[in-house]
């Protein structure tokens, strides 16, 4: 059946217009704030019974949701949570009637998930090619996973204080992530200039249509969930407030259709650091004044709420509410108590709700017999997610007034021509690491640009496709897939058919791949024969430099220096060390180490079958191994290594974290050079001891 959406209305004048959920603005006022309405009256009667029928996802609810029947979804399997009963947080609090709605099991582990199916799925609808994001890390690792599934590109803006981690997660799904030194605000700010700087669109939040619609959906499934039956309560954790907006939405239009007998109340609960819209309640405002957050618990740390508090004030003071904060002590507490109370682990701002639970009940706004429904909005992070590096992420310094925490308008221009720098991208392919190291110093000695790095065909192919980056500087003799392949592939591509490409190689050529380079390439460069002034002018040019912005550079930079080491490309004046280790990021920290050195070149392998095979393909100069390995013991591969003619005369480190018994200890000082415990280890001086022993 198709959607009953009527028309749009302006929150802040009232003034309608027509049904379509890409507004962004209302032409009478200019309020960016708008609202769908629905013809409920021709909801049909039967209309629980029809949903019933259909598929368990959030868009079973067709006819109250905003887009057209022939609308194209881009899905995960998102909504239709659990509602479980909390038998022991009853028991517990002496309430009866507590129920979880379990939004961890949403595909990326939050309720934001509902929120980026509509608006990804709108914005693809719209031919939306790139679009902006400034997120406390929820709605960010959301929009990401949807955004890939789309085609879209995206830029998130974080503060500097969202966990690593979450920064991490998602650097894996391959976006734009940029760090702002400064709060969730001043990321808005930074992101919403950006995007206008750029001409690219800005995500709204729950001032957009698609956003605040897609919340109704948790009101929905919880009444259908409790036998079409309204609770009487609904709470959640708050920081701009869209999950309750939509669900109060929600909750009214079923009481307008006549499905529900009332509308339940709504518990907003704030970390007591970020707590503008509790503050302004309990003054009885009408405004909530910004604050500054002063939390741990930073995916909740919007400190000004604009109209989403008008909203749900109004709400609370005509059909009843409350909202109340909480420390982050207590919300920690509560974190641990329902773990291990329901068996249900979350993340500190989902367990802020819980926390508020306990205390709407102390305080008596929940009355006993009440039925009380709480979000869980998300899960803790997962110990995977360690694994990624920060060269992801991008680090954006920004000022601010220490009076209002404003980003001054002339430091947010100067900020911003920094971040344009940073955001150009290059992927070097080149499978000498020494070679790729230089390329990556000499242009980063002169412009701050973001530079990748593959050490093979099939990896550099994949990482220009994923990346899509500014510029490709190319080796053409490369292992899987050599340079003449890959400037096939990018070519015939529609996605990298545009980027440009530089070869910078070693290699000698014929007349026809001089023919072939000269026409699908930008220029080619003869390894150690080259002037690093020249290839400087060349490829800051292809990316956008001006001419006097560019003899500027050329002047500073060090020339002599940079002419020196240009001499060394492809000669393969370093020492290759291989580093065994079954630990990914621990493998990724030691190669960081050594290759802080420029003239070592590191290999990382992960098991003894790995490691075997890197080491026929090229002989390394030292070996670093850890004795504990996925599929042979480290002293079993050491006994393999040293029966075999490409083993036997290997320099050897051991790094292990194994307790050593006085025989593998015997073993080992007959095996190896030497054995260092990582309990104990001294990362200084053990690269000075790698250079003792390979360097003159």
């Amino acid at each position: 059946m198709r959607t009953l959406l009527k028309a749009v209305r302006c929150l802040a004048c009232g003034h309608e217009m027509a049904p379509d959920p890409d507004i962004a603005s209302c032409p009478e006022c200019g309020g960016g704030w708008m609202d769908a309405v629905y013809d409920l009256a021709a909801l049909p009667a039967d209309w629980p019974a029809l949903v019933k029928t259909r598929p368990a996802t959030l868009w079973r609810y067709r006819e109250l949701l905003p887009f057209p029947a022939d609308f194209h979804i881009f899905t995960l399997g998102e909504g239709w949570t659990p509602l479980t009963r909390a038998v022991g947080l009853e028991r517990e609090l002496q309430h009866d009637s507590i129920w979880i709605k379990d939004e961890r099991q949403q595909p990326t582990g939050s309720f934001k998930d509902r929120q980026a199916t509509f608006a990804v799925s709108a914005l693809y609808d719209q031919g939306i090619a790139e679009v902006v994001m400034a997120s406390t890390g929820n709605a960010a690792a959301a929009y990401a996973a949807y955004t890939v599934r789309a085609g879209i590109k995206l830029w998130v803006f974080l503060s500097s204080s969202v966990p690593v981690e979450k920064m991490r997660e998602l650097a894996l799904y391959g976006i734009e992530v940029i760090k702002v030194s400064g709060t969730y605000d001043q990321a808005k700010q930074v992101a919403a200039d950006f995007a206008a700087r750029h001409n690219l669109a800005l995500e709204r939040g729950a001032k957009a249509i698609p956003c605040k619609e897609s919340m109704k959906t948790i009101a929905f499934e919880i009444v259908e969930q409790l036998g079409w039956r309204a609770p009487d309560w609904y709470l959640q954790a708050v920081s701009g407030g869209i999950g309750p907006l939509g669900v109060l939405k929600g909750f009214t239009e079923l009481y307008a259709a006549g499905i529900i007998d009332r509308i339940p109340k709504i518990g907003v609960v704030q970390t007591a650091g970020c707590s503008p819209m509790v503050q302004a309640w309990e003054q009885n405002l009408d405004a909530a004044m910004p604050v500054q957050p002063d939390s741990l618990i930073t995916v909740l740390a919007t400190g000004a709420p604009g109209m989403a508090y008008k909203i749900l004030k109004r709400a609370a003071d005509q059909y009843g509410g409350a909202m109340v904060s909480v420390s982050d002590g207590e919300a920690f507490r509560a974190m641990r108590w329902v773990a291990r109370t329901e068996g249900i682990s979350m993340e500190p701002a989902a367990s802020v709700a819980f926390a508020g639970l306990e205390k709407l009940l102390a305080r008596g706004y929940i009355q006993a017999g009440e039925c009380v429904v709480v979000n869980c909005s998300g899960h803790t992070f997962t110990a995977e997610k360690h694994a990624l590096e920060d060269r992801y992420l991008l680090h954006l310094k920004t000022p601010s007034s220490p009076a209002t925490g404003a980003i001054p308008k002339e430091g947010l221009a100067a900020a911003l021509e920094r971040l344009d720098e940073q955001i150009t991208s290059l992927v070097v392919i080149d499978d000498n690491p020494h070679d790729s190291r230089l390329i990556r110093r000499l242009l980063q000695s002169y412009k701050n640009y973001r530079v990748f790095q593959a050490y093979n065909g099939m990896d550099g192919l994949a990482l220009v496709q994923q990346r899509q980056p500014d510029l490709v500087l190319l080796d053409l003799t490369l292992p899987e897939m050599d340079g003449f392949s890959i400037l096939a592939e990018l070519k015939t591509d529609e996605r990298t058919q545009d980027i440009p490409v530089v070869v910078i190689s070693a290699k000698s050529l014929t007349l026809q791949e001089e023919a072939y380079l000269q026409r699908y390439t930008d220029s080619v460069w003869q390894k150690g024969s080259f002037s690093t002034r020249e290839l400087a002018r060349h490829v800051t040019g292809i990316l956008g430099a001006q001419p006097d912005e560019l003899a500027r550079l050329l002047d500073q930079a060090p020339l002599k220096e940079h002419e020196k080491l240009v001499k060394s490309f492809g000669v393969g004046d370093y020492k290759h060390i291989l580093v065994i280790e079954d630990n990914v990021w621990e493998a990724r920290l030691m190669g960081r180490l050594f290759e802080s050195q420029p003239r070592f070149a590191v290999t990382e392998v992960y098991s003894a079958n790995d490691a075997w095979a890197a080491i026929k393909k090229n002989p390394p100069a030292l070996v670093v191994l850890d004795l504990v390995l996925p599929d042979i013991t480290g002293l079993e591969f050491l006994e393999d290594l040293q029966s075999q003619p490409a083993g036997a005369d290997l320099l050897i480190l051991v790094v292990t974290g194994k307790e050593l018994t006085i025989a593998e200890k015997k073993f080992l000082s007959a095996q190896v050079d030497s054995v260092w415990p990582k309990s104990t280890l001294n990362r200084a001086a053990l690269l000075t001891y790698v250079e003792d022993l390979l360097l003159e």
